[in-house]
């Protein structure tokens, strides 16, 4: 009887922490992503209308009038062929995956209307990279509900910062994006170079550079002057770069860097980011752009190969002062990425973590317009994190203690690496509840994603429920 009383002590002390553990680690079925975790403020200012009353989302949207850019995009689920002929069975817009490229000038209004034809979980699009108002933004569950079969949505937004973006859906989109739901966006005129958009994607082990697998070419004369607009839309890093001469790393999601260099260097290209090349195609003839097993060919094929030196900008281009460095914020928060063994929604796992909790018991970061707010991005996950910040560009401080003394960094997809700590500042000046997470999309559907809140915006959209809302 001892032993057995014994045993049944010994199974109790297990079983029931498992099972609270489980209990609790439940995702409810239908949620607001107001109700998500815990407010962190930051040592700034709570605000009353945190949870009730405010704004709603819903108001916050694009400007009036007649667009100068006007797109529609039909999403279906479909077979389709890549440029180099492979088959792939995933999704389309209007037909292709590269979706259209979408090109606004500075300063265009410019208005996409999104249809679903047959993407049956529902589909958003998401501006990658443009700080649209949030109501535009295309979260599933916190700036709009996805969107059904047979329905439409319309976005709307000013192409205020000239660079080199990208959309993709934001609803289901580690299976979405993966298996085709994206496409480049470019804002501005094109200048004296040569522009070449370079959109790298895998599908179903194949890498391909605007679709197409193995090698291209583009027939360019010696002396021409070419900027690449390169595009990650996989889910982890890229070293990429231009073979056969030294080149200039021009600007970097979206924004122009300071006094750029000739490098022969490889760009270590985060999941989400992009980077604009510029080179003169040399006398040989011989340049080519390089994504791994995809290439792109700009005049004649050079012998080599990426170079294993890498472009670091911390120290690269020419150093230039922004206020924003050096301004005292309002607002500080750690943003601590781990890994603990444990449950997730019911499902036991190696699960990650911000700042010691699984989602959605996560730190919502609350702020209000016109805060200076600095956060502190560190990882010990035992793996690489590309972390990109919905609706706004933030600055580069440090990495591991060591300050940026290159070209002001500004960024919105910030690779960070395992043991790595950056500090980054940004200013709180776009109101919206605003998505903060990995852009490695599996690490997001795995819990690696909370949000930056205005303390006085609201939204009435849910996760889950009738909507079937997933944001991941």
């Amino acid at each position: 009887m001892r032993g057995r009383l014994i045993a049944l002590g010994v199974a109790l002390a297990v079983l029931v922490p498992l099972g609270y553990s489980w209990a609790t680690s439940l995702v409810p079925g239908n949620y607001s992503a107001m109700d998500m975790g815990y407010a962190d403020f930051g040592g700034g200012p709570a605000a009353e209308h945190m949870h009730h009353g405010g704004t709603s989302v819903t108001s916050l949207t694009g400007p009036a009038g007649t667009p100068a850019v006007a797109v529609k995009l039909v999403a279906r689920k479909q077979k389709f062929s890549l440029a180099s002929g492979e088959s792939v069975d995933g999704f389309t817009l209007n037909g292709t995956s590269p979706g259209p490229l979408i090109r606004a000038r500075l300063g265009d209004l410019v208005q996409v209307t999104l249809v679903n034809e047959s993407v049956s979980s529902g589909v958003t699009l998401h501006w990658h990279g443009v700080d649209v108002p949030n109501a535009e933004d295309g979260v599933a569950g916190v700036t709009q509900d996805a969107v059904p079969v047979g329905g439409q949505h319309v976005y709307r937004f000013r192409a205020a910062q000239a660079g080199t973006y990208w959309y993709h859906s934001h609803q289901v989109s580690s299976k979405e994006v993966r298996d085709g739901l994206f496409g480049p966006l470019v804002i501005g005129a094109p200048g004296a170079a040569r522009e070449i958009v370079a959109a790298i994607h895998t599908y179903d082990g194949k890498r391909t550079i605007n679709g197409r697998t193995g090698s291209q070419s583009i027939a360019l004369p010696a002396g021409t002057r070419v900027r690449v607009r390169v595009i990650n839309t996989d889910n982890s890093l890229i070293r990429t770069g231009l073979v056969g001469t030294p080149y200039k790393v021009l600007a970097v999601d979206g924004r122009d860097l300071v006094g750029p260099t000739p490098t022969t260097a490889a760009f270590p290209l985060a999941a989400g980011a992009r980077v604009d090349l510029e080179a003169l195609v040399p006398e040989s003839g011989a340049l080519r752009l390089d994504a791994g097993s995809a290439s792109l060919v700009l005049g004649a094929n050079p012998t080599g190969t990426l170079s294993a030196d890498t472009v670091d900008l911390l120290t690269y281009g020419t150093p230039s002062p922004v206020d924003l460095a050096s301004a005292r914020p309002t607002r500080t928060f750690d943003y601590r990425i781990g890994r603990h063994i444990g449950f997730l929604d019911g499902k036991p796992g190696l699960w990650w973590t911000i700042n010691g909790h699984k989602y959605p018991d996560v730190p919502m970061f609350m702020v209000s317009s016109g805060d200076i707010v600095r956060m502190k991005i560190s990882n010990t996950s035992g793996q690489s994190h590309p972390m990109h910040l919905h609706g706004h560009h933030a600055l580069v401080l440090t990495r591991n203690g060591t300050p940026s003394t290159g070209t002001p960094w500004w960024t919105d997809t910030l690779e960070v690496a395992d043991n790595e700590t950056y500090e980054i500042a940004f200013l709180a000046d776009n109101p919206g509840i605003w998505m903060d997470h990995c852009h490695n999309l599996p690490h997001a559907a795995e819990g690696l994603m909370t949000h930056l809140a205005y303390t006085n915006i609201t939204t009435p959209y849910r996760i889950g429920g009738p909507t079937s809302n997933k944001p991941e």
